[in-house]
């Protein structure tokens, strides 16, 4: 074996190792990426050829964690991992935007990166090393990759960025953001922070890209001891230059015209459709149909081009807006009557359908992945149809794409949301996307917003959210940022930059670069600019609702909240959950208990309002401490020959003696009560060793005039008064 290591220090004198040449050696390159106990094993395949008529990338990134690693079991009943998890597919999506815009343009063979989690430590977290080890891979493999790159993720924690954060540090951070790089450009950023100003983010951003060059520079050394320097030569795509010159002779003055006549999406994709038409028109059927790749590749270059020099020579975008301008925005809430919370949000082409449920405790979503354990109160989905594209074609369930973009819309709202205390419900929020051109995920933020706000929710502050693009010109040095982009200048754009905050800082962000060199002026511009749009959207957004609800809309469920001893938990439960099914059988409620700090919180949930006092009365006497002097209405559970148990509240009965009955001789207890009677009695004494009680319901009767007491017979010398013969049935413990 050639076992090849590297070890990279970080700034605060932690250490990762790179490690290749000892497993998976059949692959085209694999490594180890160690740091403490944990460690990822990265591998790339890659195709010895691209398949015929393929065009564009076909990269495949899977990141998927081993419960192995951590000494776990997967759950479910087939025990073993299954389907990736969204935890494991948005890990997938980090690297995959970091790799994919390195690969030649002309590189088309299909390349595999694999990422497995095979030994986890429970503080160190592991999405932080999965793009350093996918690059290393590629690093000492012999496929075309214009890296490398890696990921860190970046926190600050108490005013000071520290790389890499554990598990329990970030839970104290206002900036949590992972950030890709190769040694000279960023290349993509996403991550979420608590009201952060756009210079803070900066500044985060830039320390992360000093981490990485180290990074880089290691990769390099590996790559130059492991002989891998030269990469593998290719040829994928064939060149018509006589063609290429005859597309854009014809084509690229008529593109132009088409780009700066200001039209609708479906319009202007039809009239450049036809443009290519006719273009193909002029060629035999037999040319044609043997140069279509080709056509395609080349008129798509001259639709880029003529956009991109639309926009930088005359500052005005295909749908004749310019550069800072949004497009017209218009809202509405409770558009669905019958929902929680609901809320329209549209903005030129593009429109979120949101909805909010609101339930309990029950409802929140359970998290059971390798490292992470527990329950999520909030969360938020995102569905994308393809009619809202106009595309014919079925639906077929959510898609990577998909727990992307709901995941920045989720990171976006997650702060303002209150969680805990604060709020007993569990908060569902579905974006619909119904029509779609550019930036639908920042849709799903502006409509959660105001969906939250009309279900109720006491959200911190509303939030809204922007798509930033880019063009620009090596050549010339001229650039234009671009505010609230198409899908087209998405497409054909340099960058894809999303924020999201309130009117007093950023809440999330998701950036992918596509060109070499961007450097952080254009950045703060960027982040200036799109400040500017966030606080403009908010505006509009304000004039349909500005506040929450002052109350939840009349069928939303509600929920009564108490907290209870701790002792008491077990007794509100019972045995095999006994009791608890009782009172919520009995009530039609829904009642969940979670202790906390020693404590039970109790919720119970339902859509009646005299069922839930019902239930919560119930609760507070199986949790009421009796207390001697009070007065109860108890019930009759059993007679024995000298009085009554009484059950004065739920799991909790006292003796009635039968001399306590009445101020008058009672023969039998039957003569007073029954079992099942109802009965006031009043608690006159708890023993403080046992706990038995002693009930009377003579002393809440009137005493009647000239009662004389009667004389008690005197104890009998050195024991206890006998019992008489022939009595049976009597108890030695008076409390059950």
């Amino acid at each position: 074996m050639n076992i090849i290591k590297k070890t990279i220090k970080l700034s605060d004198g932690r250490e990762i190792e790179i490690e290749t040449g000892k497993l998976a050696k059949q692959a085209d390159g694999s490594v180890v990426v160690k740091m403490g106990k944990t460690m990822l094993l990265a591998t790339v395949t890659c195709a010895k050829d691209a398949k015929e008529d393929v065009d564009f990338m076909p990269l495949s990134v899977e990141y998927k964690e081993k419960y192995a690693s951590a000494g776990r079991y997967p759950g479910g009943f087939l025990k073993r991992e299954g389907r990736p998890n969204d935890s494991e597919i948005l890990v997938s999506r980090l690297i995959d935007r970091a790799l994919r815009p390195l690969f030649p343009d002309d590189f088309h063979a299909e390349v595999f990166v694999t990422v497995n989690l095979i030994s986890a430590e429970k503080e160190i977290m592991p999405d932080a090393l999965a793009g350093l080890a996918a690059s290393a891979a590629l690093a000492v493999s012999d496929i075309p990759f214009n890296g490398p790159i890696s990921e860190v993720r970046v926190a600050r924690i108490d005013g000071k960025f520290v790389v890499n954060p554990s598990f329990t540090e970030l839970k104290t951070a206002d900036i949590d953001i992972m950030v890709a790089a190769t040694i000279d450009n960023i290349m993509m950023v996403e991550g979420e922070m608590k009201e952060v100003a756009e210079a803070d983010m900066l500044e985060a951003i830039k320390f992360a890209h000093e981490e990485i060059k180290i990074q880089c520079n290691a990769q390099l050394e590996l790559m130059k001891e492991a002989g891998k320097e030269q990469k593998r030569a290719y040829c994928h795509e064939t060149q018509d230059e006589e063609l290429r010159k005859s597309v854009w002779d014809f084509c690229y003055d008529k593109c132009y015209k088409i780009a700066t006549t200001p039209s609708a999406k479906q319009e202007r994709t039809d009239a450049f459709e036809a443009l290519k038409a006719d273009f193909i028109a002029t060629l035999s059927e037999e040319d044609a149909a043997a140069k279509k790749g080709m056509i395609s590749r080349y008129y798509h270059d001259v639709e880029k081009e003529a956009m991109r020099k639309m926009i930088l020579n005359e500052g005005v975008r295909l749908d004749g807006r310019g550069t800072k301008d949004i497009r017209p925005i218009w809202c509405e809430v409770d558009y669905l009557p019958a929902t929680h919370g609901s809320a329209v949000f549209t903005r030129g082409e593009t429109q979120s359908l949101t909805t909010v449920t609101l339930g309990t405790r029950l409802d929140m979503k359970s998290i059971d992945e390798v490292l992470v354990e527990g329950s999520e109160q909030f969360v938020l989905h995102y569905n994308f149809p393809p009619f809202s594209t106009g595309d014919a074609k079925p639906y077929r369930g959510t898609g990577r794409r998909e727990i992307g973009h709901g995941n920045l819309a989720l990171r976006a709202l997650k702060y303002v949301v209150p969680v805990g205390d604060e709020n007993p419900y569990a908060v569902r929020v579905v974006s619909d996307i119904l029509e779609s051109n550019g930036s639908s995920s920042m849709a799903t933020v502006c409509a959660g917003t105001l969906a939250l706000m009309d279900a109720g929710i006491k959200i911190k502050k509303p939030v809204s959210g922007i798509a930033m693009g880019l063009i620009s010109d090596s050549k010339t040095g001229k650039f234009a940022v671009l505010s609230d982009i198409l899908g087209d200048e998405d497409h054909l754009g340099d960058m894809d930059f999303k924020v999201t905050g309130t009117k007093d800082g950023i809440t999330a962000t998701q950036m992918d670069i596509k060109v070499d060199g961007l450097s952080y002026e254009i950045l703060e511009q960027a982040l200036e600019q799109a400040r500017q749009g966030r606080l403009h959207i908010m505006g509009e957004m304000m004039k349909t609702m500005s506040e929450p609800r002052e109350e939840l809309k009349p069928h939303v469920p509600r929920i009564v909240q108490i907290v209870i001893p701790g002792e008491f938990i077990g007794a509100v439960i019972g045995t095999g959950g006994k009791v608890i099914q009782e009172i919520q059988k009995t009530t039609g409620t829904t009642i969940t208990i979670t202790e906390k700090d020693g404590t039970g919180v109790v919720d119970i949930f339902g859509d009646d309002q005299q069922s839930m006092e019902k239930a919560l009365n119930w609760i507070k006497d199986i949790t009421t401490v009796p207390e001697a002097g009070l007065v109860y209405t108890g019930k009759v559970v059993s007679i024995l020959e000298f009085g009554a148990f009484v059950q004065i509240l739920p799991g909790k009965e006292g003796l009635l003696h039968i001399s306590e009955l009445d101020w008058k001789k009672v023969e039998k207890v039957e003569d007073v009560l029954n079992i099942g009677d109802t009965v006031d009695v009043k608690l006159l004494e708890i023993d403080s060793k046992s706990g038995k009680m002693r009930l009377s319901r003579k002393a809440l009767l009137e005493k009647p005039e000239g009662y004389v007491e009667p004389e008690r017979k005197p104890r009998p010398e050195g024991g206890r008064p006998q019992r008489p013969q022939g009595r049976s049935g009597d108890r030695n413990n008076f409390r059950r």
